[in-house]
């Protein structure tokens, strides 16, 4: 399982190497103005550059700090919600019209009625966030109680346990591998909402920056926040992924 896991890890370094060697190329050959495309190695030095020089890592914390508010925001109300429905075959049944309406909903269409309700504040932008990134967790949790074995059900009621300690004791941590999955997409969503958010809004963050870079036609430092787009999305999502596996350790097989 480890040489496994080693191999697909080499293969997604081999990938990200080749469209590294592929942007070159093309930045090389000129098939693209460099005013639009520069080679990575200027975007990298533009990184470099922006971190040494300390410009980038307030507007980086200001992101880091939108994303993970709002992310907390839904994966609290999304577990709370989700258990409230997922406990009740008839509750899920009566609901699932309303959820299914609500799930395709794109989030930052909300914006404009955002802005209009709360104006351009933080507690706009976190309204935002926290609704777009509450479904998928929202419906996995509510997935995870259905998934629950009746007989698990059954034999707490032999063993005398009330329904509060059935949903604690039993209920919810069988639901929580689904619950957790639907935090780690979740978060995923609140970082594209947090730089949707801060580029529609003007709110301070590194999505505003990545704005203020392209209007200007800085394209290595535009090139250089979107890389950190996506360290940032890569490091978040191992840390979820880490944080699942330590909660999860009674499911590994011995």
């Amino acid at each position: 399982m480890k040489a496994r896991r080693l191999v697909w890890l080499g293969l997604s370094f081999v990938f990200a190497a080749a469209i590294i060697v592929a942007w070159q190329l093309i930045s090389n050959f000129g098939l693209v103005s460099p005013i639009f495309l520069p080679p990575p190695s200027r975007a990298w030095n533009a990184l470099v550059f922006n971190i040494e020089r300390g410009s980038l890592l307030p507007y980086v914390l200001l992101t880091l700090q939108h994303m993970f508010y709002g992310w907390l925001i839904a994966s609290f109300l999304g577990v709370a919600i989700g258990s409230l429905i997922g406990v009740s075959p008839a509750v899920r049944a009566y609901l699932a019209p309303m959820l299914e309406f609500f799930r395709p909903l794109p989030a930052s269409a909300l914006f404009p009625i955002a802005i209009a309700i709360f104006g351009l504040t933080e507690n706009m932008l976190l309204v935002v966030i926290g609704f777009g990134a509450l479904w998928p967790t929202l419906l996995a949790t509510v997935n995870g109680f259905a998934t629950v074995k009746p007989r698990l059900e059954e034999v707490s009621r032999l063993l005398g346990m009330s329904r509060r300690k059935f949903i604690f004791s039993v209920a919810l941590p069988n639901a929580m591998p689904e619950a957790l999955a639907g935090m780690r997409l979740s978060l995923t969503i609140a970082l594209i909402l947090s730089v949707t958010g801060e580029i529609l809004s003007g709110s301070d963050g590194l999505g505003r920056w990545v704005m203020l870079q392209a209007r200007g036609f800085r394209t290595p430092d535009l090139f250089a926040g979107v890389l950190l787009f996506g360290v940032i999305g890569y490091l978040s999502a191992q840390i979820v992924t880490y944080l699942e596996r330590r909660l999860l350790r009674w499911r590994a097989t011995p």
